[in-house]
């Protein structure tokens, strides 16, 4: 029975002569150091959203109409006056007739850019209305923008770390990097927080900064590059 093989190991850098120039010819005296590095960032949720659900069941369908109207009026100037935009609240209504009576029912969707913000919200509306709206827990999420930004940094930091392995090895054998020949990005893993406490408890029983734990957002690059070895390093710099 054949031993399974084992995996190659992983190089941390390799000093190797220049390649062969064009049609054979001997390239120009120098050498190449090979590196691969990697680098891991987060980015926290920018933008979260909160549902809130009210209604009202009355004989008469304009004094159910009107019952929810102040409650969705008190809402929105709660929400302006403390910054939220108009365009970040939506309302959705539905009026139905159940048997001899009307029934009125309205969710109001808020966006929140501060979570400060949205916590003050929803304590003065809890405090003021009470029981006559439910509130869901927030929804954390990321603007497009963030993600994007979030994918460069990775990128830039992972070329960064790669270049500084590579100083160091030079140094190590007294030589001075030169400039880069090739970076090739090889690996990205993008992934979302998570907690133990998850796992064990239900959703609506998470903390507000477990939900942002829960929703932040990982990202991981690995990169490699080729940099040329200038030669012998300058003392004068080394001692800079």
């Amino acid at each position: 029975m054949a031993l399974p093989v084992p995996p190659p190991a992983r190089v941390f850098a390799e000093l190797v002569p220049a390649p062969a120039g064009r049609g054979g010819s001997p390239a120009p005296p120098g050498r190449e150091v090979h590196v691969s590095g990697s680098a891991e960032l987060s980015a926290g949720p920018d933008r979260a959203r909160v549902s809130l659900r009210l209604g009202s069941r009355k004989e008469a369908a304009g004094a159910a109409r009107s019952s929810v109207a102040r409650r969705l009026e008190y809402i929105a100037q709660s929400a302006r006056q403390r910054g939220v935009p108009e365009e970040n609240m939506t309302v959705t209504e539905d009026f139905s007739r159940i048997e001899n009576t009307y029934q009125m029912e309205a969710e109001v969707c808020i966006i929140f850019s501060d979570f400060g913000k949205m916590q003050n919200v929803c304590n003065l509306l809890i405090e003021k209305l009470g029981t006559s709206i439910t509130i869901s827990p927030p929804h954390f999420y990321h603007t497009s923008e963030v993600v994007d930004t979030l994918r460069r940094q990775v990128c830039v930091a992972a070329v960064g770390n790669t270049r500084r392995k590579a100083q160091e090895v030079c140094r190590l054998f007294g030589q001075s990097l030169g400039k880069p020949l090739l970076i090739r990005e090889e690996e990205t893993k993008e992934w979302r927080g998570h907690i133990d406490s998850h796992l064990l408890n239900p959703p609506d029983s998470l903390t507000l900064q477990e939900r942002i734990q829960n929703a932040t957002a990982y990202a991981s690059c690995r990169v490699f590059a080729v940099f040329e070895i200038k030669g012998k390093e300058n003392r004068r710099s080394k001692l800079l």
